[in-house]
């Protein structure tokens, strides 16, 4: 294996543990925290801003509870540098109590990221510690540089007893905490191995023969790295990565500076912290501790800010406090460094160089909706379909609509474009200042702010002095300092406008400005613009609004890439992921269900039902009970929801007498069930059949002379009358035991199902009372033989006869199925089919709203039927099964889109249809295995469709058996068989009465017809 293979597969494993030692410590009373996580800001807004950002972890459960996090910003708003924030931290410290030695006992972590980012200016306003990395993280969030810190540093306190962790905030390392043993005195640098061409443009600890850091060598050329013996055979440097450990003992030597037992002494630490002095951490806390350094090169080195007399005396005594210590070199392989330092490098990361990094699950688009099929590097944005986006640019926090163009190697952030083409090598960067204007600030991705006009320093593929000609201004125009350094950086370039969009359009009208192509008038206006420069417009962001802007764009993109997962007929597993682990919020579930209003059929009902498996309580009830009114209403209206209650219906029969047979499924049934026909069709295989001889479901209509509606269902021995049209209009209540009877007045239009009318009109209308009467003889409720379905469908057929209206057959099953919706029980068409057409037949459709049903009559042989006829029987288990419940379990898993639902449901159309095949063939055994097969599939479909009973009357005739198959939905009811050639019916009830003796387990009497 490759030794960068080999690396990937450590780094992986060690990103992987790094998340369950970070999962551990959000839950584990235990678990070894830390108990200071400080973060130093370059001022109160971006500190207020770092705050919030911590906050709403912590909200969340995202961050240790245990811990005390807490953000400094540089005192009174001056630049104090990286050392002078180390003191302040340190003062911040002191003053949390524990006397002289409020050190001790504690683990600290320190994470410098108070910096101006001016080589990555559209994360200077939020700062780079919060910028976003290209990986989501396993609970659904879009990770940033502070999120990996807190995850990749959260096995570390473990490794140490007491002590201080200082960290860059713009440098990310992947490394395995378990390579750390933190024995040493003083302090530690943690260093990993790189390759001398990445060592050269960085920081490189030079080793002695200890282990300790002799020299720091600091963007020197290969050629001298090698002739000081800082490349190893391997051609490899031990690289700076910005991260140092200090023991109990240096921190109070550094706090010795600044303070006394304890205490903050006011005049020492202001001659440390300030902005004249801007002592470094790394240039002036770490340089002391090389063991071949010298105090004369110390005073030459390179400072944060001016040399000056504040520096040198400040030196002299860190001198004096630190040279005593050593700093031990702590070389970790394998190990990552990666470095956020400027724009191009951040560009070339998320995308020339992100398949580099897909051991660690970074990819292009990080919680991102992209209409069109590109492969654009973007988070946490929406791109529409008609865009024009080159693969080597990079959207953020931005929303590109239909007819933007976007050339190559761009950078567009917390923008909207509508329709603008921005060249390449462009980065445009939106920020709302604090007195609520905008400002978009636009550079090269190859610009350095802190190159000067001096210089011929680079702007927008031309130079500064070339801007300036186009235009016709001078330096005072774009800077207040006319005798000091004109610096990119503080060059008033950019105007202040209302809005977003009047920002973006400035910004499009200064790239004209700047590639020569602006007219006079464009000039004109851009002379008189109030303007801002990087620094002025960082210094005045808005930078909470970053954080509600992104917050709100991210619920927006979750929404779309919801809605487009539903569209491709995602899974719940899969749709679920999109909100993470803290789920759909409210707000989530309101702005989705107003979408849902305004959806078509499909897109609707799925928006309902998955919100209610992704919520809980009474909202996931009330959204799933939605999700079915909404498939009820919509099929009734598809159908005759608009029709006959108006037409003038009239007795024309004293009497009318209806009886039907049951329906024995074979192949196919729930492809019938709505909403599945409806988008895909349904096919199914079924027969009619006679029960004990006798076609048992019976309805009887009949003129009253009394002025009611008389509602009666003889085997449950019920009877009553009914004056108020309103009660009648009621046919929802499942413990109604006239709700069928109701929901047939409705269908056929007897009684009008929303207007307002009196049974004294009705009745006038129909010319006299009316007696309806239902019954099926004999048959246990929930059968599984389709008695429900048939009994509406005769109770529709009833009707029709009773006022002479003709109707088809086709008219028929969609009457039965509007009754379905009005009743809310839901179910398909192949009952009533089954039961109003006599015979074997194949009934299919195609997708709509209306079903339009055909019947095929299958032509089987004489003598084959006559077989199939001996050898099916039906047993009865006993047991009665709930149909609305299972109705919801399946229909909800095809909703769903779930894998194994949609699969069944594909390949029990194909069985129905090979079952024809069979029967038309005369081929009897061959119809029989795939009954047998049938009934796997109903058992992947749904595992309630069985139970022991059910298993154990299969298992007990199974020498009997060629094939065996549940009636409807199963879960009771009945069962079919089709028995062994040479068995009989008689042989079969005893062996059924032996079993199960007395317990209702029984072989009817059932004749296919």
């Amino acid at each position: 294996m490759k030794p960068q293979k080999i690396k990937n597969l450590f780094l992986r494993q060690s990103y992987q543990d790094a998340w369950e030692e970070y999962e551990k410590s959000l839950t584990r009373k235990y678990f070894i925290h830390w108990d200071y996580v400080i973060l130093t800001a370059s001022n109160e807004e971006q500190a207020d801003a770092y705050q919030a950002q911590i906050d709403a972890r912590l909200d969340a459960g995202r961050l240790p509870k245990e811990t005390t996090y807490r953000v400094l910003p540089d005192p009174d708003g001056k630049r104090v540098g990286s050392g002078g924030a180390t003191f302040h931290v340190m003062k911040y410290l002191s003053e949390q109590g524990g006397g002289a030695d409020f050190f001790r006992g504690k683990r600290i972590l320190v994470i410098h990221s108070g910096g101006d980012s001016k080589r990555v200016p559209q994360y200077s306003a939020c700062g780079k510690l919060f910028s976003p990395v290209p990986r989501e993280l396993p609970d659904g969030r879009r990770s940033t540089l502070f999120d990996e810190f807190m995850i990749g540093m959260a096995g570390m306190p473990s490794r140490f007893r007491e002590g201080m962790l200082v960290l860059s905030g713009d440098v990310l390392l992947l490394f395995n905490p378990l390579q750390i043993d933190f024995t040493f005195h003083g302090a530690a640098a943690i260093s990993i191995k790189e390759d001398v061409d990445t060592g050269k443009d960085h920081g490189v600890f030079l080793g002695n023969a200890e282990g300790y850091v002799a020299n720091f060598l600091h963007k020197q050329s290969e050629e001298r790295l090698r002739k000081l013996g800082a490349v190893n055979e391997h051609g490899a440097v031990d690289l700076d990565t910005g991260a140092i450990m200090l023991d109990c003992d240096l921190l109070e030597s550094l706090f010795s500076l600044i303070g006394e037992d304890g205490k903050i002494v006011p005049e020492k630490y202001d001659r440390f912290v300030n902005e004249r002095a801007r002592i470094s951490f790394y240039g002036d806390f770490l340089y002391p501790l090389a063991s071949e350094s010298t105090f004369e090169q110390f005073l030459k080195e390179k400072p944060e800010g001016d040399f000056c007399p504040e520096l040198l005396a400040c030196r002299k005594e860190i001198w004096e406090a630190l040279h005593p210590y050593s700093l031990k070199l702590l070389c970790l392989s394998p190990a990552q460094f990666i470095h956020f330092g400027t724009t191009h490098e951040l560009l070339k990361l998320v995308t020339e160089d992100i398949d580099n990094y897909e051991f660690l699950d970074w990819k292009r688009q990080v919680l991102g909706v992209e209409e069109s099929e590109g492969a654009n590097a973007c988070s946490n944005s929406y791109i529409e379909k008609h865009t024009e986006i080159a693969e080597s640019s990079y959207i953020e926090d931005s929303y590109i609509y239909d007819g933007s163009e976007v050339g190559e190697n761009c950078v567009i952030s917390a923008v909207t474009l509508r329709g603008e083409r921005i060249p390449a090598d462009t980065v445009l960067h939106g920020l709302k200042q604090k007195d609520g204007r905008f400002v978009v600030r636009v550079y090269g991705v190859q610009d350095n702010p802190k190159v000067t006009l001096e210089d011929g320093g680079a702007f927008l593929n031309s130079t500064l002095p070339d801007f300036l000609g186009n235009v016709g201004m001078q330096p005072g125009d774009l800077w207040a300092d006319a005798e000091g350094a004109h610096y990119l950086w503080t060059a008033k370039l950019y105007p202040v406008c209302d809005t977003i969009e009047e920002a973006v359009a400035a910004a499009v009208k200064l790239l004209a400005i700047a590639d020569g192509t602006a007219d006079e008038a464009t000039r004109g206006w851009y002379a008189a613009a109030k303007r801002l420069s990087l620094q002025e417009s960082f210094e005045q962001a808005d930078v909470k609004e970053i954080t509600a802007w992104q917050a709100k764009l991210g619920t927006r993109v979750r929404i779309a890439r919801f809605l487009l997962m539903l569209e491709e007929r995602k899974s719940i597993e899969e749709i679920r992921a999109v909100f993470g682990e803290q789920g759909v919020t409210t707000s989530q579930v309101e702005k989705l269900r107003a979408i849902a209003e305004k959806s078509d059929f499909s897109i609707r009902m799925r928006i309902y039902y998955y919100l209610s498996k992704m919520t809980v309580g009474q909202v996931s009830e009330d959204l799933e009970n939605q999700c079915f009114r909404y498939l009820c209403d919509s099929l009734y209206e598809a159908s005759i929801g608009k029709a006959p209650a108006e037409e003038s219906y009239h007795i024309t029969r004293d009497e009318v007498k209806v009886e039907l047979p049951i329906r024995v499924n074979f192949g196919g049934g729930w492809s019938d069930t709505p909403p599945y026909c409806n988008e895909h069709g349904g096919t199914v295989l079924n027969a009619a059949a006679k029960l004990n001889g006798i076609l048992p479901v019976i309805v009887t209509v009949k003129k009253m002379d009394k002025p009611c509606i008389a509602l009666a269902s003889t085997d449950s021995g019920a009877y009553d009358e009914f004056t108020d049209v309103k009660v009648l209009q009621s046919c929802r209540d499942p413990f109604d035991t006239y709700a069928l009877h109701k929901a047939a007045l409705l269908a056929c239009g007897i009684v009008p199902l929303n207007r307002e009318a009196t049974l004294e009109e009705l009745l006038e209308k129909l010319g006299g009372g009316l007696y309806l009467s239902t019954a099926v003889m004999g048959i246990p409720r929930g059968s599984g033989l389709g008695t429900s379905s048939i009994l509406a469908g005769a109770c529709v057929k009833a009707i029709f006869e009773y006022i002479g209206k003709e109707v088809t057959e086709n008219e028929l099953y969609t009457h039965v199925l509007c009754m379905e919706q009005l009743m809310s029980t839901g179910g398909g068409w192949q009952d009533q089919v089954g039961g109003l057409t006599g015979g074997i037949k194949l009934v299919s459709t195609k997708p709509g709203l209306m079903q339009n049903i055909e019947v095929q009559h299958l032509n089987i042989p004489e003598e084959a039927l006559q077989e199939l006829k001996d050898r099916f029987v039906l047993i009865y288990t006993g047991q009665r099964r709930l149909a609305r419940n299972l109705l919801r379990e399946v229909v909800g898993g095809y909703i769903g889109s779930n894998p194994n639902s949609l699969e069944v449901l594909y390949e029990i159309q194909q069985v129905a249809v090979l079952m024809k095949f069979e029967l038309e063939k005369g081929n009897i055994d061959g119809f029989a295995e795939l009954l047998d097969r049938h009934w796997e599939l109903s058992r992947r479909l749904d595992g309630g469709s069985t139970n022991t009973c059910i298993d154990q009357i299969f298992l007990s005739c199974e020498d009997l058996l060629a094939a065996r198959m549940i009636c409807g939905a199963g879960g009771g009811g009945f069962l079919q068989a089709i028995l062994k050639k040479g068995c009989t019916k008689e042989q079969l009830r005893e062996r059924i009465h032996s079993v199960f003796q007395d317990s209702g387990v029984d072989v009817w009497d059932c004749a296919l017809v």
